[in-house]
């Protein structure tokens, strides 16, 4: 392996993962390779959507977005990407995501140091390998991402999730809601039925709405319901079932209104999904409810967080589609997690 020279170091490319819960999670590494690299330029190379979430934050200085589907589609555009790239004389390239291609464009792009884990046939494209420890017990995202750093000697403080949002961003997201009839002392729950890996992972439309309305009327609240745009019915069949007492702003927000407004939000109700992720970064008391996916990867990295989830012997399949009865989801009741939510506002009110 070729040995990283860190005082050479001036430009840095961090390669980001694509998925707006994943890129939460890398956040803690983001502020650790800030740390370690004061006086370096960081830029992050992202998808449209996931471009958004970096938006104003502290660790970067510049983002550069890709499009797949438009000018960096196949072999023409990835190789678009990589003379883009080359322009900026980056002297190391971060490779958060596992794909060959997320290691192929660097390599490409001439970057002469390039790390990342080595997986999915890249091993000659890096110049540095991660090989995470085979058959150990399974650890959060978030220390995997802080591990890969570290086998090159990238350390710093442990430090949380983080996102940043504007002042002006935060007051467009309160008019919205006074728009809705919520005023700025209003206590507010938010509503995340969504879930985009697949329908396994979801949690049923009439428990949120009942959730939703005994929690409300416990704490005298208001109730916000998101989605993706994919997510619009089930969203819709929430907003049904509570009579017109929520506001349904899923498929209506951009990335960064969706931040603004769970950041509003005083108590969050979700499956395991972008939106949880962006909750936990913003110190929202949330509980989460897990089905098909393994919670000891992806829990909400939050110490105001509490999981839901049942022990049965055919989770976590990590499947997008449940093969036979989803009992994974069916056996979390409603009483679980208003029981669950109380417990936590208690725990929280308590300290």
């Amino acid at each position: 392996m070729k040995e990283l020279q860190h005082e050479t170091i001036r430009k840095i490319l961090i390669r980001s993962v694509n998925w707006i819960g994943d890129a939460v999670m890398t956040t803690p590494a983001i502020s650790v390779i800030r740390e370690h690299f004061p006086n370096a330029e960081i830029t992050i190379l992202a998808n449209a959507m996931v471009s958004q979430l970096f938006l104003h934050h502290p660790g970067i200085d510049r983002i550069i977005t890709f499009d797949r589907q438009g000018r960096h589609h196949g072999v023409a555009g990835r190789l678009r990407l990589a003379a883009e790239l080359r322009r900026h004389s980056f002297d190391l390239a971060i490779i958060l995501p596992n794909s060959f291609d997320s290691a192929l464009v660097p390599w490409l792009a001439r970057i002469p140091n390039r790390i990342g884990k080595c997986s999915d046939g890249r091993t000659l494209l890096l110049s540095g390998r991660f090989y995470p420890e085979k058959g150990g017990s399974a650890c959060h995202e978030v220390d995997y991402y802080l591990n890969l750093l570290a086998h090159f000697g990238i350390t710093g403080g442990r430090t949380p999730l983080h996102l940043s949002l504007t002042p002006e961003e935060m007051d467009n997201a309160s008019a919205l809601l006074e728009a809705h009839g919520i005023k700025p002392d209003d206590f507010v729950i938010g509503i995340n039925p969504g879930a985009s890996y697949g329908s396994a992972k979801r949690w049923y439309p009439d428990r949120f709405a009942q959730v939703a309305s005994q929690l409300a009327t416990k704490w005298s609240a208001k109730i916000v319901i998101f989605g993706g745009p994919g997510e619009t019915a089930i969203s819709a069949d929430i907003d049904h079932r509570l009579e017109g007492t929520a506001v349904n702003v899923a498929g209506k927000t951009s990335v960064r209104e969706l931040m603004a407004l769970i950041k509003r939000c005083n108590f969050f109700i979700t499956n395991d999904s972008g939106p949880m992720h962006i909750a936990a970064a913003f110190d929202v008391p949330l509980v989460a409810i897990f089905g098909s996916t393994d919670h000891r990867g992806t829990s909400p990295y939050s110490n105001k967080s509490v999981v839901v989830r049942t022990d049965v012997e055919c989770a976590p399949c990590k499947l997008r589609e449940c093969p036979t009865d989803h009992r994974c989801m069916t056996t979390v009741t409603e009483v679980l997690v208003i029981n669950a939510a109380l417990k936590l506002a208690k725990k929280l009110q308590d300290r």
